[in-house]
């Protein structure tokens, strides 16, 4: 970015997508000017697909939050990030990762998480149906599902309806965009050149 000074682009692919919006809210006057969120599971994860289950052969996703919310689940990247809708309040209070980018919980910096987050000029959320890993998929669009396990749609979060980090004004000033691409797998995405050409290289000026 500072050799950069007229603006940079940030793409981030899986967690990277997690991580790169942790970076972008914990920067202030960052220059970052289109984000682009590749099969991220920006709003988390509640499913065993096979991956799950290569990683975690003993685990579930019912009773997956007893050892993710644990000081030793934390220590797991993807137990920073596993969001059980049936155990809220745990999430909140032992998840070190999701909660804190989301401004769900009350820290030092909500203002300037928000204040950063707003700094950019796109944000682009790439995921489809036939993913395969994150689960659910709508995760990648910032949609999840509440404790019936039925979709609740970006634009019905909490976090956008109460624009705990500014996702709700920056999609009020036009500057998000969601795009849905069937037929990729996860391994995929970053591999694909039809995805790159239509969702990518169009932010990449």
């Amino acid at each position: 970015m500072k050799e950069n000074p007229d603006g940079v682009n940030l793409i981030g692919y899986s967690q990277g997508g997690l991580v790169g919006r942790g970076l972008i809210m914990s920067l202030d006057n960052h220059n970052i000017h289109s984000f682009i969120s590749l099969s991220s599971p920006q709003m988390g994860q509640f499913g065993d697909s096979a991956l799950f289950h290569k990683f975690f052969p003993k685990l579930i996703k019912e009773y997956a939050y007893k050892f993710f919310y644990t000081v030793k689940g934390q220590m797991l990247s993807v137990g920073n990030y596993w969001n059980d809708p049936h155990h809220q309040d745990l999430f909140l209070n032992m998840s070190a990762f999701l909660p804190f980018i989301n401004n769900q919980i009350s820290h030092q910096r909500n203002n300037d998480f928000k204040r950063n987050f707003l700094r950019l000029k796109n944000l682009i959320l790439i995921g489809g149906p036939d993913d395969g890993v994150v689960d659910p998929w709508q995760s990648s669009h910032f949609g999840f599902i509440d404790n019936y396990e039925q979709l609740v749609p970006m634009k019905q979060q909490q976090i956008y309806q109460y624009d705990t980090f500014g996702l709700k004004s920056l999609e009020e000033l036009g500057r998000v965009h969601v795009k849905v691409m069937a037929n990729v797998n996860h391994f995929e995405w970053h591999k694909n050149h039809t995805v790159f050409d239509k969702f990518i290289l169009p932010f990449l000026n």
